[in-house]
This record gives C-alpha cells, sequence and structure tokens, in this order.
C-alpha cells in the first residue's frame, strides 16, 4: 500500500518536472522592448506619466489593517469554544489575545506608522 503511494507519487513528480521543462523550453520569450512597454495613446507620445504615484505609507495602513483584521477574525472560534471550555480558562485565553492585539497596536502607534502626516 504504502509502495504503492510512492510509486504513484514519482510518477507525479516526474511527470510534473517534464512538463515544466517542456513549457519552459518552447514558450514565447519576451524582450522589453521601449516602444512596447510605453502606453499607447492613439500613436502620440504621452502627456504624462502612465504611472500614477503609489503612496507606501497607505499601503503599510492597509497591510496593518489586514493583520488587524485577520487577528479579529480569530476571535470568532472563540464563541464557539465557550461551550467546550470553563468560563476562567475562556476569559483568560481571550484577555492574553485581545492584550496582544493592543500590544501590536500601541507598538505601530509609537512606531509612527498610524500618523498619516508627518
Amino acid at each position: 500500500m504504502i509502495l504503492n503511494l510512492f510509486i504513484i507519487g514519482m510518477i507525479i513528480m516526474i511527470i510534473t518536472s517534464l512538463m515544466l521543462m517542456i513549457v519552459s523550453l518552447i514558450s514565447k520569450k519576451t524582450y522589453s522592448d521601449r516602444e512596447k512597454m510605453s502606453p499607447f495613446e492613439c500613436g502620440f507620445d504621452p502627456k504624462s506619466s502612465a504611472r500614477l504615484p503609489f503612496s507606501l505609507h497607505f499601503f503599510l495602513i492597509a497591510v496593518i489593517f489586514l493583520i488587524f483584521d485577520v487577528e479579529i477574525t480569530l476571535l470568532f472560534p472563540l464563541v464557539m469554544c465557550l461551550k467546550y471550555s470553563s468560563l476562567g480558562n475562556y476569559f483568560i485565553v481571550l484577555v492574553i489575545f485581545i492584550v496582544i492585539l493592543i500590544a501590536g497596536l500601541l507598538h505601530e502607534w509609537k512606531q509612527g506608522a498610524l500618523e498619516w502626516t508627518s
């Protein structure tokens, strides 16, 4: 049984490796050309830069929001665990989790990551 699974796994790995090698050999190579990389505006030269300036600070705020948002969603299973655990243990875990969240928020605030204007 285990030997059969090992053989099947090896066959799958060999087929996958062969397919990757064949695709990399026959794939269309793209060369970066200045004309092809420039934006197309009816054949005229662009009036301004096609790339908009990106705010790195906005990106950092979005990442912080996502991190805290995911951590908040981890609180939902704690509600289901309330039925199966003692009330004291439940509140200890909940308080520790919330303290870690608040400590992370205070650290980001202290570092100045939440200040929009600098």
